[in-house]
């Protein structure tokens, strides 16, 4: 297969040294808004040039898309790449509105091209071995699950919305923490098989008063820099998520980490460490989930990244990880986010070669991504209980081709 990656700024490389290596990927081009910064990246990763736009990316050969551009630009561009005929992977958020959602699906289900999102809690290994002991029946029933993404603004994002947002940055960096709600919503989900069904969220509105989460200021008309949302599920259990960006939290360990509750069994993960119990036992299972093989020292990718944001984009494996399933050419190569770039960036080349849906495809990512597009609009109606759309579970996956 050949790539074409629609924006080159601080993350898609991460995923460019990755498809370089996959035994699945031919060929990589690239564009951006900013010629400069795709030159930059065609001549650091030595892969196969550039072209001028986005839309001459779509009307030329390549079999699929990269779409690593700002996150409330995901929607228009992937509905537009799937109208061309090319297969999607798309970084975090799905979109940020329902109507995008619907007609990303929409087309998927038109077409038959494989739309995949690329979301790291997916493979948090926190979740991953969540997952295999929820299917295997060790929670008992599943009745309470939650998720937490907490990143505080401090720690490295100003200066990633001063990177993307140009002189107007601040207007961008007030974006709705639900409008980013995968990487708490995705690790419950991605672990607990059901989906939202209705939600309430509350808001807290910022006080830090530096013009940022200013809805005077806010092209999203956003002042929350702080949000809770509580949802009700399909099979009749609760999830409760927050999106925190102002708290007293170091950037460097767990900003995802979650917790699931069942009849039979407990996970708790904190921010440095986890415990499984039952109504006899309790035992610690940190080591499972640690990524102690920190690579920013040989990840020369990452130069001029802010080193806040480092433990984000370089990490090891955790043993609840499976390696045995990733291309032999992946190993010791950069990976990031606790070790999820590499099956990320392996599912999304096997499906695509294979013909065969993802794990995280169109229907799964509304599942992770409504929730927080509803939540959004019941802070802004004063917590409402409001019902969150579902588009069903789409395709049965064949997770034996992604091994």
């Amino acid at each position: 297969m050949k790539i074409g990656v629609i924006g080159t700024g601080q993350f898609a490389g991460s995923f460019i040294r990755l498809w370089q290596l996959h035994p699945d990927v031919t060929s990589i081009v690239v564009t951006d808004l900013l010629p400069e910064r795709a030159e930059e990246t065609n001549a650091k990763f030595g892969i196969d040039g550039t072209v001028p736009t986005a839309e001459e990316m779509l009307a030329s050969d390549v079999d699929a898309v990269a779409v690593m551009t700002q996150r409330w630009t995901h929607g228009e561009l992937v509905i537009n790449a799937l109208k061309a005929g090319k297969h999607v992977y798309s970084a975090v958020p799905m979109a940020v509105s329902a109507e995008e959602i619907a007609e990303i699906i929409k087309l998927v289900e038109q077409t038959g091209l494989i739309y995949m999102m690329g979301e790291t809690s997916y493979y948090n290994p926190a979740v991953v071995w969540t997952r295999d002991k929820i299917a295997a029946g060790e929670f008992g029933r599943v009745f309470y699950g939650e998720g937490d993404y907490v990143h505080d603004m401090d720690n490295g994002f100003y200066s990633a919305y001063q990177f993307s947002g140009g002189e107007n940055w601040k207007s961008t960096a007030s974006y709705p923490p639900m409008l980013y709600p995968t990487h708490a919503v995705g690790g419950v989900l991605g672990a607990w098989p059901t989906h939202a069904t209705s939600v309430s969220c509350i808001g807290i509105v910022d006080d830090r008063g530096d013009g940022v989460f200013d809805r005077e200021v806010s092209m999203f008309d956003n002042d929350y820099s702080n949000m809770s949302a509580l949802f009700h599920l399909a099979d009749g259990g609760v999830m409760r998520t927050n999106e925190f960006r102002r708290v007293g939290h170091p950037g460097r360990v767990h900003e995802s980490r979650f917790r699931f509750y069942g009849t039979e069994g407990v996970m708790e993960q904190t921010s440095t460490g986890a415990s499984w119990s039952d109504r006899k036992e309790i035992e610690d299972i940190s080591e499972l989930f640690y990524t102690r093989e920190y690579q920013a020292e040989r990840h020369t990718d990452l130069a001029g990244l802010d080193p806040e944001l480092l433990h984000s984009f370089s990490s090891g494996m955790a043993k609840a990880h499976d390696r045995s399933r990733l291309p032999k050419e992946f190993e010791g190569a950069p990976n990031g986010h606790e070790g999820s770039h590499h099956f990320l960036a392996d599912d999304f080349a096997k499906a695509v070669t294979k013909k065969t849906q993802p794990p995280i495809n169109a229907w799964v990512a509304a599942r992770f991504t409504l929730p927080g597009v509803t939540a959004f609009a019941s802070a802004r109606q004063d917590g409402a209980r409001l019902e969150v759309p579902d588009h069903g579970p789409g395709p049965d996956v064949d997770l034996a081709a992604f091994r």
